[in-house]
């Protein structure tokens, strides 16, 4: 009986595969033999097969999205996903060119890692976040996907992430400023040399993925590295034309809707998106909208060439107010918000070109020539908690009781342009007889800053007395080459990136109304070396060691009277050694163990931020600690039609310390020696656990609790609540989320829920007192035509 149960068994589930049939040719057309093909599904034993001489392979595997390679020696490594089951007939057509590089020559956006290949030679810890995880998760915004990456400390503040606070091993998240945000390889943020901070970002809905790189690497993408790149993926044209629209509603007003469409035409595959995402924040008065619509082209320019042509335009228009609440504020009602006449307009258009030309048979030169505009008007009465509502003379406001009558407002205009260009070329070459992968690129990079402040008379002016008009430009130029030794299991890689920054900025209001201007300039060598070992294709360790450097913003280095602020870039010595494992099928192991060690931290010399806040040469800091990752998947420990997950993410931040010797910035605390407390806004856990099931029938459930530790949110590590709320500690907290989704291939269903437990926590004091978002229910249909 048991063996009529197990034939019975078997048959089943060989019902239950989908054939994949495909060619691999290379460049003229021509069939590759003994080719390599992978294909690959999370951490699901990869099924291998090679191609036959007339370059066909073909597998069986059960429905579901893949990942499919092909590589062969003297040929660069080319993938791509696809969805089972294909359509009658389909079969898959995999070029290869000539080249010795791991990552593929197909222009499907840049991913920093590369191929798999390229991740198990990496010396350096790195992280990713593909389609599944976001879209299993049914992730709200950027704050709650990042929390499933280990290192990375994110802090909400209105409720859509419109605005994320990204910290890496220990840094201040505050406005994202010492992390490093690409798209595709490519600035994110608008100013990423004169004012690296995030008050433009897309939603996370539109990317398939997202890579998060902290060691070494960092140094080929620059100009930030103290901390990590953090590098969304958009999706790449569809294969054969489709279109797919999603919707989502929710309490709070939400809703999140995205329709594309594209396809492939002979060389040339088109992806257009339109998306709208709205709903209310986090506290009483505060709701957003925006608009988000892309375009990308991708084609084959010859067997040699490729070209890649980018497009974005991004609206934002949102009743939000910038500061935080008072203690008594915050007693009274925690998710009050008294500001309704604050509000923000911000539009953002931008583009990119990139051309791939393969130059022989192990070079490769890809081109590209980025730039974007960025405008942002924010009109509010208060930018913190001590300015009740404003910090202005006012004589017709009197305070809070006149606020949304006679009390004025200010109004922060910004205009941001950015353009660059960056060639890079690849080469593989033997030195000595050994392997060699060098990678060399060049970037000359612009910058323009136009700043006004318009005090208004009224609650809802939108123009006023200008008190404030500043242009602020930057020119930067650098250089980095890396190069990787082969050494069989072993790969030595080391290299080196120069910046040059040149810093101007002119006060048009200074010196009487003649203008006033200055200039100065900032460079900096950037080291990094790293060595991996893999002895087998499931254990890789590494370690490496490279410069943090940060440059400061061209507020904080040239004053408003054009004077020049002994102000040091923030450099550091950053160190990490971990290991990537595969100890048995079905489970992934990541751990690192890191220490960066600051010879200067460039801190806030103001708590309360914003226009007039200065930053100073915080001295020496220390922040060391451990990250495990873990991710287990049962379909590949046995054969069921039933799959039970769990991914974790957990980081302990042992030490994270004013090191040298520091005083207090807290206004009245000068004299205050703060050396040895810990750094604020560094707490010192944090962990993110997700488990769940799927059923073969397209069912598939899933429970995460993201947990952040204690911080403290100020050098003196105050516990107990100033009045501003500004200081004091921001207690732990645990949050809740699970999703129900339902996919039957074309059409999927689901209902989400965000802080399940709907708990009340602190997310933030810098600006006073922020609440977290509360419970958010939301449900959801994706269709595919």
């Amino acid at each position: 009986m048991r063996l009529i149960l197990n034939i019975l068994s078997r048959v089943a589930l060989a019902a239950d595969l989908s054939s994949v049939r495909g060619t691999v040719v290379d460049s003229s057309g021509g069939p590759v033999a003994q080719a390599t093909v992978t294909l690959r599904q999370g951490l699901r034993e990869a099924l291998r097969t090679s191609t036959n001489a007339s370059g066909q392979f073909s597998f069986a595997a059960r429905e579901g999205r893949y990942e499919v390679s092909a590589r062969r020696d003297g040929f660069s490594v080319t993938s791509r996903s696809l969805d089972l089951p294909l359509a009658s007939g389909d079969a898959l057509r995999l070029e290869l060119h000539p080249g010795a590089f791991v990552e593929s020559v197909e222009v499907v956006g840049t991913r920093l890692a590369g191929s798999v290949e390229a991740v198990e030679r990496l010396p350096g810890s790195v992280d990713t976040l593909d389609a599944a995880a976001l879209e299993g998760s049914r992730v709200l915004n950027v704050n709650e996907a990042l929390r499933k990456v280990t290192g990375v400390h994110v802090r909400d503040e209105e409720g859509l992430a419109l605005r994320p606070n990204i910290g890496i091993r220990g840094l201040n998240p505050t406005r994202s400023s010492k992390t490093l945000l690409l798209e595709d390889g490519l600035f994110l943020t608008y100013a990423p040399y004169g004012d690296n901070a995030s008050y433009y970002h897309p939603p996370i809905e539109r990317f398939e993925g997202v890579e998060i790189v902290k060691g070494a690497a960092q140094i080929a993408y620059g100009p930030v590295t103290v901390g990590g790149v953090v590098n969304y993926l958009t999706p790449s044209p569809p294969a054969k034309p489709e279109a797919r629209l999603r919707a989502a509603f929710g309490n709070r007003r939400l809703f999140s809707g995205l329709a594309s469409a594209g396809g492939t035409w002979g060389r040339t595959g088109l992806l257009t998106e339109i998306m709208r995402k709205q709903g209310d924040g986090a506290r009483d008065n505060v709701n957003s909208a925006v608009n988000d619509v892309n375009l990308k082209v991708v084609t084959t320019l010859s067997d040699r060439q490729s070209l890649t042509i980018k497009g974005n335009y991004y609206a934002e228009d949102s009743t939000i107010t910038y500061s935080g609440l008072t203690l008594a504020e915050w007693t009274a009602n925690p998710r009050q918000n008294p500001f309704i006449n604050d509000a923000f307009f911000g539009w953002r258009v931008g583009g990119s070109v990139k051309h791939s030309l393969i130059l022989g048979d192990s070079s490769l030169l890809t081109t590209q020539v980025y730039g974007s505009r960025f405008s942002r008007d924010w009109w509010r009465q208060s930018s913190n908690s001590s300015q009740r509502p404003n910090d202005r003379s006012d004589p017709a406001c009197g305070g809070m009781q006149n606020l949304l009558t006679s009390c004025g407002n200010e109004g922060r205009l910004r205009d941001f342009d950015h353009f660059g260009i960056e060639p890079r070329l690849r080469l593989g070459l033997k030195l000595f007889g050994l392997r060699n992968e060098a990678e060399l690129g060049l970037r000359a990079h612009g910058e323009i800053q136009e700043r006004i402040q318009a005090n208004g008379p009224t609650p809802r002016a939108r123009e006023g007395l200008i008190v404030e008009d500043n242009r602020r430009t930057n020119q930067a130029y650098s250089a980095f080459l890396q190069n990787r030794v082969l050494l069989g299991d072993v790969t030595l890689s080391a290299g080196v990136r120069f910046e040059s920054i040149e810093y101007h900025r002119t006060n048009r209001l200074g010196n009487g109304g003649a203008g006033v201007s200055g200039a100065t300039r900032v460079s900096q060598w950037i080291p990094g070396i790293g060595l991996a070992f893999t002895p087998s294709e499931r254990l890789t360790l590494f370690t490496g060691i490279h410069r943090g450097f940060a440059p400061p913003r061209t507020e904080d280095i040239i004053t408003q009277n054009g004077g020049v602020v002994l102000l040091d870039a923030e450099k550091s010595w950053n160190l990490e050694a971990g290991v990537r494992a595969l100890p048995h099928r079905g489970v992934r192991v990541d751990a690192t163990v890191f220490r960066n060690n600051y010879s200067n931290q460039v801190v806030a010399a103001s708590l309360a931020g914003g226009s007039g806040a200065t930053f100073t040469n915080g001295g020496a800091t220390l922040q060391q600690g451990a990250e495990l990752g873990l991710r287990l998947d049962s379909t590949a420990l046995r054969s069921s039609p039933h799959t039970v997950f769990l991914r974790a993410a957990l980081t302990l931040l042992t030490t994270a310390r004013f090191d040298g010797v520091r005083f207090s910035s807290v206004s009245g605390q000068s004299e205050v020696r703060v050396s040895g407390n810990r750094l604020p806004y560094a707490p010192r856990q944090l962990v993110t656990i997700s488990a769940g099931v799927t059923h073969a029938s397209g069912l598939k459930a899933q429970i995460e609790a993201a947990e952040i530790g204690d911080q403290f949110s100020d050098d003196l590590n105050s516990s107990m609540s100033s009045a501003d709320g500004q200081r004091g500690l921001v207690p732990a907290f645990t949050i809740w989320n699970a999703t129900l989704n339902f996919d039957r291939g074309r059409l999927g269903l689901y209902i989400s829920g965000k802080n399940l437990l709907d708990r009340l926590y602190i997310a933030d004091r810098s600006r006073g007192l922020i609440p977290g978002p509360p419970r958010l229910v939301m449900a959801g249909v994706s269709a595919k035509f």
